[in-house]
C-alpha cells in the first residue's frame, strides 16, 4: 500500500467517525429538543446578563441571590413592557393596515387587468376561485398545521420557564455547576478543558455585549424611519428587526424587508422604496461600523463563514439554527485554538484582552474547579461572570 493511500486511508476513517459521532449527538438531542434549546438560550442570557449580577454583587454588595432575582425580574419586564407596546399598537393601527391592504389588493386586481398582462375579470375570478378551491381541498391540511401550532405554544411555554430557571441558576451558582462537570472528566483532561472553556466563554461575553447593542441600534433606526415615513406598526417592525439582528449580517436585511412589505400596502412603491434604501442604510451600519467598532478583531467571524454557518444552521435546525449557528463557530474557534495551544491563551482572547472595543470583558477567570486539588483559593468561574 503507498504512503499516499494509506494517509488518504487515515484521514477518510477518522473523519467518517468524527461525522458519525456528530450525527448521532445531533440525533439524540433532537429527542430532548424541547430541553436543550431553552438550555442553550439560557447561557446566552447568562452571558448577558452576568456582568449586570456581578456590578450589584461586588460592587454594591447586594446578596448574589437577590441581585439575580432582581436582573432577571427587570429584563422580564423590560421584555413584557415591549410585548406590550407592540400589542396596543398592533390593536390601534390593524383596521387602517386590512384597509391599506384590501386597497392594495384592488390596486393589483386593476394592474392585472388594464397593465401589460391584460387579463379580463374571468380570468382573475377563476383565479381566485381556484385559491379558494385549493383551501378548501387543504383544509384538513391546514386545520392539523393549526393544531400543531397550538402544540408548539405550549412547548414554548414550557421551554420559557425552563429557560428562565435555568437562566437563575447559572448566575448563582454557574462556578459550582461548572466544577460539578468538570470533575467527571479524567484528571489529566481537566485543566486544558477547563481553560479553553473560559476562554470559549469570554468569546461568547463578547460576543453577546457587542449583539445586543448592534440590534439595539438596528431595531431603533428601523423604527424611526418607519416612524418618519409613518408606516403602520413602527415599534413592532423595530421589535422584528431587533430579534432578527441576533442571526448577523443577515438577519436584520431579511426581517427589514417585513417593514419594506408594510410600506408597500400601506402607502406606495416610492415609500417602500425609500423604507428599503433605510434597511440597507442600517445593515451598512450595522457591518461597518458597529460591530467592527464594539468587536474589534476579536470575535470578527469573516462574512462568508457567517452565511455558510447560517445557512447550514438553518437548513439543518430552522431558525434555531440559524440563531445559534455564529456563536456556536467563533466559540468553537476559541476553545478548539485553546485545545490546540495547551490550554494557552488564544489570539482571539488575546485580541479581546488588548483591544480598544468598549465592550470588550475582563480576562478568563482562573480555574476554580480544582482548589481542593492545589491547595490554593481561585475566584469565581465562567458561570458567575
Amino acid at each position: 500500500m503507498s504512503p499516499a493511500l494509506r494517509l488518504a486511508a487515515d484521514w477518510s476513517w477518522r473523519f467518517v467517525v468524527v461525522v458519525a459521532g456528530v450525527v448521532l449527538l445531533a440525533y439524540g438531542l433532537s429527542f430532548v429538543s424541547e430541553i436543550f434549546i431553552p438550555v442553550l438560550i439560557a447561557m446566552l442570557i447568562t452571558a448577558l446578563l452576568a456582568p449586570v449580577v456581578n456590578a450589584l454583587n461586588l460592587r454594591l454588595h447586594v446578596p448574589r441571590a437577590i441581585a439575580v432575582l432582581v436582573t432577571l425580574l427587570v429584563a422580564a419586564g423590560v421584555v413584557a413592557g415591549l410585548v406590550t407596546i407592540v400589542g396596543s399598537q398592533a390593536s390601534s393601527q390593524w383596521s387602517d393596515l386590512t384597509d391599506s391592504a384590501t386597497r392594495g389588493v384592488a390596486e393589483v386586481e386593476r394592474w392585472l387587468s388594464t397593465g401589460p398582462l391584460h387579463l379580463t375579470s374571468t380570468a382573475i375570478s377563476d383565479y381566485v376561485s381556484q385559491i379558494g378551491t385549493t383551501i378548501s381541498q387543504n383544509r384538513s391540511t391546514l386545520i392539523a398545521g393549526a393544531t400543531g401550532v397550538v402544540s408548539t405554544a405550549g412547548h414554548v411555554v414550557a421551554g420559557f420557564f425552563i429557560c428562565l430557571f435555568t437562566s437563575f441558576f447559572f448566575l448563582l451558582e454557574g462556578r459550582r455547576i461548572w466544577s460539578w462537570l468538570l470533575h467527571l472528566l479524567p484528571l489529566p483532561a481537566r485543566d486544558p478543558v477547563d481553560d479553553a472553556s473560559r476562554q470559549s466563554w469570554v468569546t461568547l461575553t463578547h460576543y453577546m455585549r457587542a449583539t445586543i447593542v448592534v440590534a439595539l441600534v438596528d431595531g431603533v433606526g428601523v423604527a424611526v424611519g418607519a416612524a418618519i415615513l409613518q408606516v403602520p406598526l413602527a415599534t413592532s417592525l423595530g421589535l422584528l428587526v431587533f430579534l432578527g439582528a441576533f442571526i448577523p449580517i443577515v438577519g436584520a436585511l431579511l426581517s427589514g424587508t417585513v417593514a419594506v412589505l408594510v410600506a408597500l400596502v400601506a402607502h406606495d412603491v416610492v415609500t417602500a422604496l425609500i423604507m428599503l434604501g433605510v434597511v440597507i442604510a442600517v445593515q451598512q451600519v450595522e457591518s461597518h461600523l458597529l460591530q467592527p467598532f464594539l468587536m474589534g478583531r476579536a470575535v470578527a467571524v469573516h462574512p462568508l463563514a457567517v452565511i455558510l454557518a447560517v445557512a447550514g444552521g438553518a437548513t439543518v435546525f430552522g431558525i434555531v439554527g440559524a440563531l445559534f449557528a455564529v456563536p456556536l463557530v467563533a466559540v468553537l474557534n476559541t476553545g478548539v485554538s485553546a485545545l490546540a495551544r495547551g490550554g494557552r491563551r488564544t489570539e482571539e482572547v488575546a485580541d479581546i484582552a488588548g483591544s480598544d472595543a468598549p465592550l470588550a470583558p475582563d480576562e478568563p477567570a482562573p480555574n476554580d474547579a480544582t482548589e481542593h486539588e492545589r491547595g490554593r483559593p481561585r475566584e469565581a468561574g465562567p458561570g458567575a461572570r
